[in-house]
């Protein structure tokens, strides 16, 4: 009876996995398949169960399928890329994770989980195709510029303080070396803008700008995208260049670079050493001319020390290193910032606020923006939407920062005495701190902002522990 009832729990799990899931014998004869596995193949499960494999998928051969492969070796697949054609003769593409059955060491079957990528690969190669077809045709030359150049030039990187300009005077000034260039930063900073700067002011600006988002990518299909491939050398493979031999001669940017798996980023390290580039299936190479430039959302150290990307891949890609402030560290530009946002959405949503409230700039330049810019230029335009009158005051901001606010208003409104001198500690560290942040960490012009000799402001550093 137990056993009965754990059947049909696991039999009713099973049919409410988003996945594609079949389980055969030794023989090859499907046994299980669920209802995400029918809606994959377009065909129902009366059809399948008893039948063999290949009879459900022909397009398949006992060497091309993982499933028979499995069974025949007893040796997992993991996270296999396949296309093939299915019963009804369309092309499917999956990412495939095949695992023996085994019983007293003897294979009695596999099981196979199968995630269905066809519309994610087919969009992408409608978007390599697309880039291809612009880069080739004459007739087209105006719209490959719309569409494969950099959009962003250093004005459009808002920010006055020390960090930021010193930032832009860096970046501008390796805009023309061929090096490798890898802007690291948290989320929401702005690196991609950096990036399309960093190629508007170098001497490939009138050359192929190809952006490429690493993250959530299966690696074999991200493979086929930055190398390319040719006709027949899987089901469903054409004649296709990768993006590196679309960005010849200009950028290719690859965007959080260390969430690619350890494999391909060897892969890509070749690549970039030999300026060599060869088509999945080819035995032809072609050579690029590409400079490479790369963001990652993390420290560097903390993606060595996790091997995330690996150490070869991070030295080549890092020859040129560039780091994007959270906006925590460069408060001083945040009126600017709200300016900018403000006059942005007035025209995208025909408003036309002046301005934002004084209680509201205030929790503005005390609040920790985890978020960043992208976290403050979402609340403005959030705020613009619903705003009534001239100016954004607290009960327009985002519902989660209308709650933050309030609970910095009631802190303020029932504040604690403290110790004299530990309040005065907490102030001086505060104003140097902020000093320090302002002109990116040089005492001399620090100390000359608080009006304090040098030697007073040093000791003061020590005394509070303050990083420079």
């Amino acid at each position: 009876m137990i056993d009965s009832l754990f059947k049909e729990n696991i039999k009713d799990i099973l049919e409410h996995i988003e996945d594609g899931i079949h389980i055969v014998d030794s023989n090859g004869k499907i046994i299980y398949y669920n209802k995400f596995a029918a809606q994959l193949d377009n065909v129902n499960p009366e059809e399948a169960i008893g039948r063999h494999i290949l009879e459900i998928y022909p397009s398949l051969t006992p060497q091309t399928s993982t499933i028979l492969s499995v069974i025949r070796d007893g040796i997992p697949i993991l996270n296999y890329e396949q296309s093939f054609r299915n019963y009804k003769g369309k092309v499917i593409t999956t990412i495939n994770t095949t695992i023996p059955i085994k019983l007293n060491k003897k294979i009695i079957g596999a099981v196979e989980i199968s995630k269905d990528i066809t519309e994610v690969k087919n969009l992408t190669q409608k978007v390599v195709d697309l880039q291809a077809e612009l880069l080739l045709d004459e007739k087209l030359k105006k719209k490959r510029r719309e569409a494969s150049q950099a959009v962003y030039n250093f004005a459009d990187i808002i920010g006055t303080t020390d960090l930021m300009l010193k930032l832009k005077k860096d970046a501008l000034s390796v805009s023309h070396s061929p090096s490798p260039v890898m802007v690291y930063g948290e989320t929401g900073t702005g690196k991609e803008l950096l990036v399309h700067a960093i190629h508007n002011s170098s001497q490939r600006k009138d050359k192929p700008f190809i952006a490429q988002n690493c993250a959530a990518i299966p690696e074999t299909l991200l493979e086929s995208i930055l190398f390319g491939t040719v006709k027949g050398s899987f089901t469903g493979a054409e004649n296709r260049p990768g993006l590196f031999e679309l960005a010849d001669g200009g950028t290719l940017f690859l965007d959080e670079v260390n969430s690619m798996s350890p494999n391909l980023q060897a892969k890509l390290l070749r690549v970039i050493q030999d300026s060599i580039v060869r088509r999945i299936g080819s035995t032809k190479v072609a050579y690029v001319d590409v400079r490479i430039m790369t963001t990652i959302s993390t420290d560097p150290r903390e993606a060595l020390k996790n091997k995330t990307i690996r150490d070869d891949l991070f030295y080549r890609l890092s020859v040129i290193s560039l780091r994007m402030p959270p906006l925590k560290e460069r408060y001083g530009d945040i009126p600017l910032l709200c300016k900018y946002f403000i006059e942005k959405y007035n025209k995208m949503l025909d408003k036309n606020i002046k301005g934002i409230a004084n209680n509201v700039s205030e929790f503005f330049m005390s609040y920790s923006w985890p978020g960043n810019i992208r976290e403050l230029e979402h609340a403005i335009e959030g705020s613009i939407n619903i705003a009534e009158g001239k100016e954004i005051n607290h009960s327009s901001l985002p519902y989660y920062l209308q709650e933050t606010y309030k609970k910095n208003k009631s802190r303020k409104a029932r504040p604690t005495i403290k110790p004299l001198t530990e309040t005065i500690n907490k102030v001086e560290a505060i104003m140097i701190t902020g000093a320090l942040q302002r002109t990116g960490g040089n005492i001399t012009k620090a100390a000359q902002i608080l009006k304090v000799p040098r030697q007073t402001l040093q000791y003061k550093i020590g005394k509070y522990n303050i990083k420079v």
